[in-house]
């Protein structure tokens, strides 16, 4: 079993108000008489699910490009947050428990971003008490199926904060809606984008049978 965890990008996917949204720019084209196609992309980094450089929330931290494979590749927990839209996840709405995790990599399912083609601003964060569980718990790596860790008008990036202080990387934008609960195998590469605040990945989890 695989499931894509990434949306579809083109020039219709919502980015974050007052981000810059996808755009292709037709350099050459066959349709046209050229001898080859040849397109540019123009976007914010922090484009459908992607990968957060630590240097997104904390001034001299490295880049995405810097970050080990390791983060965004191997076993992964999915787990169900119990949370409605606009509230921070705390460890108890973790679905069995924080201790039912027992890799580094965890997505958490909140369910509050349903689509990523219709924005929503009143999707669910982590709350500090959940990141400090999480990294006690051994987790490197947290996900989310929403456009940030944190909550839409939280200007503190209180979650962000906490990941940082705790040394933890992020995944946001997710779709984990037809996933269910469980572990999996997390294929999330970055690009090497040397020195940059974040990455599109193309996110995917396989059964740990394959």
């Amino acid at each position: 079993m695989m499931y894509d965890l990434s949306p579809p990008i083109s020039n219709t996917l919502p980015v974050w108000p007052g981000d810059t949204p996808p755009a292709r720019r037709m350099i050459l084209d066959m349709k046209k008489g050229d001898n080859l196609t040849l397109s540019a992309l123009e976007t914010t980094v922090h484009l459908g699910s992607h990968a957060d450089g630590p240097n997104h929330y904390g001034k001299d931290a490295s880049g995405v490009g810097e970050l080990a494979l390791e983060y965004f590749l191997g076993p992964c927990d999915v787990i169900e947050a119990k949370v409605s839209r606009g509230e921070r996840v705390l460890p108890g709405q973790l679905v069995g428990g924080v201790e039912s995790i027992v890799t580094t990599r965890v997505l958490i399912k909140t369910g509050t971003f349903p689509d990523p083609q219709n924005w929503n601003n009143d999707f669910a964060g982590l709350s500090p008490e959940l990141i400090d569980a999480l990294a006690d718990r051994g987790v490197r790596t947290v996900g989310v199926d929403a456009p940030s860790v944190d909550l839409f008008s939280d200007k503190a990036m209180i979650a962000h904060q906490a990941i940082l202080r705790r040394g933890l990387v992020i995944l946001e934008g997710l779709m984990l809606g037809p996933v269910p609960p469980g572990r999996y195998e997390l294929i999330a590469l970055p690009l090497k984008l040397m020195g940059f605040d974040g990455s599109p990945v193309r996110a995917i989890l396989r059964g740990l049978d394959v």
